[in-house]
């Protein structure tokens, strides 16, 4: 993973300076009024830069999803895991023979019954991120999912089991 540098700017917003694996620096501007500024240096001279983008908040937000897999993973991540300290995201598909086809959110009492939560559901040709109580899961389609290890053992149980 490569390093990732935090500072605020008053009256402005927060920077982050990135300095990716491959060699790569990157600096992100998150201004206060939710637009999003990247840009990208040059190797040679890390102080002079070769693009930059301006993002409204929403665009931002739908990059964010796209570059984090939400709308479509690379199969060879197919069993990857995100880890951040006690919060794993992972990645599971619903399959046809599950108990959980054709039941809502709140039917199968996600939260209350294992403490994870659901952030998106992935169909083709669609997404719905952070879906309701009264959002159906449906066979075939992937669910990305939060928790700590034992709520997403037990997510998965009641997606398989009911």
């Amino acid at each position: 993973m490569g390093i990732i540098r935090e500072s605020d700017l008053p009256g402005i917003g927060k920077k982050y300076q990135i300095d990716t694996v491959s060699g790569d620096k990157m600096v992100v501007i998150i201004h206060d009024d939710g637009r999003r500024e990247i840009y990208h240096f040059y190797d040679e001279d890390p102080e002079e830069t070769i693009s930059q983008v301006t993002l409204e908040d929403e665009e931002a937000r739908q990059i964010a999803a796209i570059i984090g897999g939400m709308s479509y993973k690379p199969k060879v991540l197919e069993t990857v895991q995100v880890t951040l300290e006690e919060l794993v995201i992972e990645w599971c598909k619903i399959e046809a023979s599950y108990a959980c086809v054709n039941k809502s959110i709140a039917e199968l009492q996600v939260r209350q019954r294992t403490g994870a939560t659901i952030l998106a559901i992935v169909e083709k040709g669609k997404q719905k991120i952070n879906p309701g109580p009264d959002d159906l899961l449906s066979a075939n389609a992937t669910l990305v999912i939060a928790g700590e290890r034992q709520q997403i053992k037990q997510l998965k149980h009641l997606l398989q089991n009911g």
